[in-house]
């Protein structure tokens, strides 16, 4: 039994890691689209609003995660 709880938490840790890694990829992206459109793109404000939800959602999966006791012995 123990070793499924340890399965899950690293479930959860490798689903932290892609969503940190989604969200740099998406303000990175952001970055280069306003470098170079100089801001006049639409890429830029979708790249940032990616990274809002992203980072949205996130939030809420730990706070989940918290609520039910999956993480933060």
């Amino acid at each position: 039994m123990h070793w499924i709880i340890g399965r899950i938490i690293m479930f959860i840790k490798l689903i932290i890691v892609i969503f940190l890694v989604l969200i740099i990829t998406s303000l990175f992206t952001a970055l280069f689209s306003l470098g170079k459109n100089k801001g006049t793109g639409n890429k830029t404000a979708k790249a940032l609003t990616i990274r809002i939800g992203l980072s949205f959602l996130l939030f809420i999966l730990l706070l989940l995660g918290f609520q039910f006791g999956i993480i933060g012995h």
